[in-house]
């Protein structure tokens, strides 16, 4: 098997932490049950996703902040937060809180766009200034300056027997540069390069300028390029890649008939572009772990980084989940020339 370009650094997974509307605890104590067990088997960072109005995680930086107190070591992310439901300045708030708590262990992946369904939902969610918000940049950018320690008013000093601060409080030294921005656009990546973020690149990009609708892997790898080429860290800037990976080499029989269904029912959506934004899809790689080592290090763009997130299936099962993490962790992690942890 060929080396790649970058060893491979850290390891990581995400999840979405899904529930039964019925028992929603249940679901959440999953999601942390997960995280230590990620940590438990040498992964170095966990990531969740974020959802709002549906049985996923709707909080979290929440749901972090109690796996900051049953974990000790590995990172915590959120890929991603969309800014769209957030207001930065209390998000700037939330998020170095969380970090502190966690020892500065918190990596906050963000994202810009209007709220899913925002025609239904802007009178629940800004009921007197929905055609106002800017739902661009300029959001990231405030959280940033929040977060980094710019003022956020022109008011410091006591008032009485209180101390007021001109900027976000806590203030955690170190976040500004733990913050990610998921992106899957050429455009996203040279502003997340810019403005010295990290970067987040999943399964889902937007292929534009560009005919060659199944080259996935080309059209990630420039965007990981115009990032870098955009950074003050150049080829030093960090990305992370968050492809779904499932790997069967202690799964049951039952799970690995399930787990091929699983992808063989999502892999038409990669054969070209998607819908007017043109998105396309990356193939869910399932198999033996030398199998999945073997694809990833003939990857284009998985070559270009040294760091990832695999992302777990969204509907499988906890004891699934624990088997896909075991053996990413102890067959698929040796075979892309990372040593197990456990």
């Amino acid at each position: 098997m060929p080396p790649t370009s970058r060893p491979l650094r850290k390891l990581g997974f995400l999840t979405i932490g899904l529930f039964d509307e019925a028992d929603p605890r249940r679901g959440h104590q999953s999601t942390l049950e997960i995280i230590e067990l990620g940590e438990r088997l040498g992964f170095d960072s966990a990531w969740v996703r974020h959802r709002h109005l549906q049985y996923g995680i709707s909080s979290p930086v929440a749901v972090l902040a109690a796996a900051s107190q049953r974990t000790s070591r590995i990172e915590l992310g959120t890929a991603v937060i969309p800014l769209g439901w957030e207001n930065p300045l209390r998000l700037a708030e939330d998020l170095a809180t969380v970090d502190l708590l966690s020892g500065g262990r918190l990596n906050p992946g963000v994202s810009v766009g209007p709220p899913m369904h925002y025609d239904e939902v802007k009178q629940a969610l800004y009921p007197d200034t929905a055609e106002h918000e800017d739902f661009g940049y300029r959001r990231v950018e405030r959280l940033l300056d929040f977060v980094r320690g710019k003022p956020a008013t022109d008011f410091s000093g006591v008032e009485g027997i209180e101390v007021f601060s001109d900027r976000v409080q806590p203030h955690s030294p170190g976040l500004g540069g733990r913050m990610w921005y998921g992106g899957g656009s050429l455009r996203s990546a040279q502003w997340a390069g810019e403005h010295g973020m990290n970067f987040l690149t999943s399964s889902v990009v937007k292929a534009e300028g560009s005919e060659q609708a199944a080259d996935f892997a080309g059209i990630q790898l420039a965007q990981i390029r115009a990032y870098r080429d955009h950074h003050p860290d150049g080829e030093g800037a960090r990305v992370s890649q968050g492809l779904v990976v499932i790997p069967t080499d202690s799964a049951t029989p039952e799970q690995r008939a399930k787990y091929a269904a699983y992808a063989a029912a999502r892999l038409p959506r990669t054969a070209a572009p998607q819908g007017p934004a043109r998105l396309m899809f990356a193939p869910d790689l399932v198999g033996r772990s030398d199998e999945i080592a073997e694809q990833l290090t003939a990857h284009a763009a998985f070559r270009e980084v040294d760091e990832v997130a695999f992302a777990l299936p969204f509907s499988f099962e906890h004891e699934d989940y624990v088997q896909i993490l075991t053996d990413i962790a102890t067959r698929l992690a040796p075979a892309l020339g990372r040593p197990a942890a456990v």
